[in-house]
């Protein structure tokens, strides 16, 4: 019995009050110094979920995405948009060097399907990262996502309504979002896996918007032909 207490207070994810644990996770930098120093030099966790909590669209969460989109696509994995508030404006993502051949737009009509896809494109060894938003979900359904994402093994950012904050989640990472007065995003982490949450990192922004068409249809097929950029 000791032994096995012995390898569960070893885990990462077993927080406990006096002391935590650096984590061992795979994980890929966000591409900001900042932001990475204050998640213990890592970044985004493969395998498991982040969460980007925020008020409104169009802050700048985008562009926290660039470096990884931008890696990721040149490196031959695709990316998935899932249930993007707008559609993405292909040539701002060109001109990000983001690789088009490999990105994928994906509208849903219900929470169902959206669940399934999503499932698919976690456990898709094709897949480097997958941007989703759910809008509402039960704590049962997040945690059938971070299954999914574990087999997967690849990177999940999911954009949620601010209030959820307030929500239980196991995801391994939840960061709280918001502009500042300097064209940027304060960053506030509000759960890292491993670790003391509260940290908080101010990020300059080139745009803050430019990612989104304003105004545009709902729905697109990609990967984008490279004559749109």
């Amino acid at each position: 019995m000791s032994e096995i207490l012995n390898t569960l207070m070893q885990d990462a994810r077993v927080w406990q009050g006096y002391k935590h644990n650096k984590t061992t996770q795979p994980a890929e930098p966000t591409g900001y110094q900042a932001l990475d120093n204050q998640l213990g030099g890592l970044g985004w966790p493969r395998g498991a979920l982040s969460e980007c909590l925020l008020d409104a669209s169009g802050i700048g969460e985008l562009n926290l995405l660039i470096p990884l989109m931008q890696r990721l696509s040149q490196a031959g994995k695709t990316v998935f948009w899932l249930n993007p508030p707008h559609t993405p404006y292909a040539p701002a993502l060109a001109q990000a060097e983001i690789n088009l051949n490999q990105v994928i737009m994906i509208q849903t009509e219900d929470t169902g399907d959206f669940l399934w896809t999503l499932e698919n494109c976690l456990r898709s060894r094709v897949t480097g990262l997958v941007m989703a938003w759910p809008g509402r979900l039960a704590a049962r359904e997040i945690r059938r996502l971070q299954l999914a994402a574990e087999t997967g093994s690849n990177v999940c950012v999911l954009f949620r309504e601010r209030h959820y904050a307030e929500q239980n989640s196991p995801a391994a990472l939840r960061l709280e979002l918001e502009p500042d007065d300097q064209q940027g995003l304060k960053v506030n982490i509000i759960k890292r896996r491993g670790s003391w949450p509260g940290q908080r990192c101010s990020l300059a922004m080139a745009h803050r918007a430019g990612l989104f068409y304003p105004e545009a249809p709902r729905v697109v097929q990609g990967p984008w032909p490279t004559s749109a950029r």
